[in-house]
């Protein structure tokens, strides 16, 4: 197949990261292309690409090139990512007669009938989600398709995560929370670091540090949360890391508390790591995470919580050990980057298919 990925993201995150795993996987059989907006992504892609601003829904010149490049690299079916990606890829398939299977990678409900149903089912031939609760939330408009929509569970590339974790970074603290994603509201680092304030107070003059990787625009505003907190010495806050795998590999607890996800990698990257994780019940977190069997679900907001389960893990390293074990066992058994191109494949092929 000759397929072409857009994905118009300012800055790196989740969506990113799963763009270049099936991208990249998917080159090893096929004719791959990207089309990216800013050097943060397209740099990390070692496949053919081209740049363009892709600025808004309709952007009358990122359209035309896209055109272009269906046309000069013979491209069978286009994958956009990000929502503005939806609809110029979209308008572009039905003008080239190609494929568009959008990927969607946290829960959205479709609000405006009109509008959603032109984008999730006139221009959409299949939807790629990650979660089958994204599946449930998208099949509440009563214009989508089941047929439509596949559930492939992210994978991951654990051959390369075992290299690129070695070696493990030294450990900032005895007992050491990890978090990860942009700096958003949405991934709930305000919860995170109230919880992991009320977790201090709890368990005073405790070894205990929250390292939180990532970037964004609310970084200044969880400094100054830790600030009020008093607890900025026991908060680091790396910024964006290329490679996060020695940091993850050196850590206790993956915390996810996000109000809205799919299967984030960032949290089976973890839990392949040997971390024990909490997360929030947002997305799919469900499908990965089994209730006090290989780690902890909690709603969000419940701070008490969230302190109770950090100080379970921290008082029982044996618990902690274990429920990390299984977690890293369920990653391997479910989430593999050859199980997701296999899906993906199968799912363009079928699409396609349809199409002839």
């Amino acid at each position: 197949m000759n397929i072409l990925f857009i994905n118009s993201a300012r800055s790196w995150g989740g969506t990113e990261k799963w763009t270049r795993m099936a991208a990249e996987s998917l080159a090893d059989n096929n004719k791959v292309r990207l089309v990216y907006r800013k050097n943060i992504v397209g740099n990390t892609f070692t496949i053919t690409k081209y740049r363009l601003p892709c600025i808004s829904h309709i952007d009358m010149y990122s359209l035309v090139r896209i055109i272009q490049i269906i046309k000069k690299e013979n491209i069978e079916i286009l994958v956009p990512t990000k929502r503005k990606d939806y609809v110029l890829a979209g308008i572009a398939s039905k003008l080239c007669g190609t494929g568009n299977v959008l990927r969607l990678g946290i829960t959205r409900r479709l609000k405006i009938p009109v509008f959603h149903k032109f984008v999730y089912h006139t221009l959409a031939d299949g939807i790629i989600v990650n979660a089958k609760k994204i599946k449930d939330e998208l099949m509440h408009s009563r214009f989508m398709d089941n047929g439509k929509i596949r559930v492939i569970y992210n994978g991951l590339d654990t051959e390369n995560i075992d290299h690129m974790s070695r070696p493990a970074a030294e450990k900032p603290y005895a007992f050491t929370i990890t978090a990860a994603g942009a700096l958003t509201s949405r991934k709930g680092f305000d919860f995170l670091i109230r919880g992991f304030s009320r977790f201090l107070v709890l368990l005073p003059g405790v070894d205990a540090g929250l390292v939180i990787m990532g970037d964004g625009a609310e970084k200044k505003t969880f400094r100054a949360l830790a600030e009020a907190l008093n607890i900025d010495d026991r908060v680091e806050f790396t910024g964006f890391l290329q490679n996060p795998f020695p940091r993850l590999a050196s850590s206790d607890v993956f915390a996810m508390t996000s109000t809205n996800e799919g299967i984030p990698n960032a949290l089976l990257e973890a839990m392949y790591l040997g971390n024990a994780p909490v997360s929030t019940r947002a997305g799919g977190s469900a499908e990965a995470i089994c209730n006090g069997e290989n780690g902890f679900l909690l709603d969000y907001g419940d701070e008490e919580k969230l302190a109770e389960v950090l100080i379970e893990l921290y008082r029982n390293p044996d618990l902690r050990d274990k429920i990390a074990a299984k977690a890293a066992e369920r990653v391997r058994e479910q989430f593999s980057i050859r199980a997701m191109e296999k899906g993906i494949t199968a799912f363009l092929g079928d699409i396609l298919s349809k199409k002839s």
